[in-house]
């Protein structure tokens, strides 16, 4: 079975494409095959429809909080709360979460899910810096049109499991609070570069809790240096926690990972 990152965009373009990272784990190494771009949502939909055998974790959040839920009166089994979300526009989606947040108090307007103060990610009901909540409402929809399984949400084919990624977790753990990427040309620094450089090695060298080494040729370690987006990287990061989430289940953990007291509504983030 392969494994595959993706590194999402709500408004897909050929500046700024979606990225599949590809490649296959074995014995604690995870090799990356390729990379792939796709320009256009429905390219995303195309991607997912034709290929099989895999696991991937997908960097864009899988729920929105079970309290938001609750207090707009929304359904609360899954799949019909996502088919609510995806009949609404987005200017429908940020006058309802604005109107949620205005009437809350200072230092808590978002609603965040169980997952998110582990993981350390941004809530999914935020609609900008970033736009999760877009994110979610362009990815996760199609997802379900594509009948993948995604564990402890939605029975689906068993061939293509779709888990909910976030690069940023695993980037903290040898960066701390280095950042290491832009899509500002302005903000593409040498100190960026050097904190790529210096993250690459540590997954080389697998210098992380999840033990997984990557394994890269010489042209695909550049090919992740210079791009100082980081989005090439950032699928890649969620290659490997697709690749963890594997293991767990080769040892016999249907959940791939994700803790018991996962919500059903809110979903988990992997390895978090």
């Amino acid at each position: 079975m392969q494994v595959i990152g993706c590194d999402f965009s709500s408004s897909p373009s050929k500046r700024k494409p979606i990225v599949f990272a590809v490649g296959a784990c074995n014995q604690g190494r995870v090799q990356l095959s390729y990379l792939d771009r796709v320009e256009n949502l429905d390219g995303f939909s195309g991607w997912l429809a034709a290929h099989t055998d895999w696991i991937g974790g997908f960097d864009l959040p899988f729920g929105l909080p079970r309290e938001l839920v609750e207090h707009l009166k929304w359904p609360t089994e899954w799949a019909a709360c996502i088919r609510h979300y995806a009949s609404l526009s987005r200017e429908d989606i940020r006058a309802t979460f604005k109107a949620f947040c205005d009437a809350r108090p200072v230092g808590g307007k978002f609603a965040h899910r169980a997952t998110d103060l582990p993981a350390g990610s941004s809530p999914s009901m935020k609609w900008v810096n970033p736009p999760v909540a877009y994110m979610l409402h362009a990815g996760v929809p199609r997802l379900l049109e594509a009948g993948v399984h995604l564990p402890a949400l939605h029975e689906g084919d068993k061939r293509r499991v779709a888990l909910e990624a976030y690069p940023g977790l695993l980037a903290r753990e040898m960066l701390g609070q280095r950042s290491y990427k832009s899509d500002d040309k302005a903000k593409q620094t040498p100190e960026r570069l050097i904190a790529r450089k210096d993250l690459i090695t540590a997954l080389e060298n697998g210098h992380t809790r999840l033990q997984l080494r990557l394994k890269l040729s010489n042209a695909q370690r550049d090919t992740l240096i210079a791009d100082a987006s980081g989005d090439s990287l950032d699928a890649t990061l969620c290659m490997l926690q697709a690749a963890w989430a594997l293991v767990q289940h080769e040892a016999g953990d249907m959940r791939y990972g994700m803790p018991a007291q996962c919500d059903v509504l809110e979903g988990w983030i992997v390895t978090s």
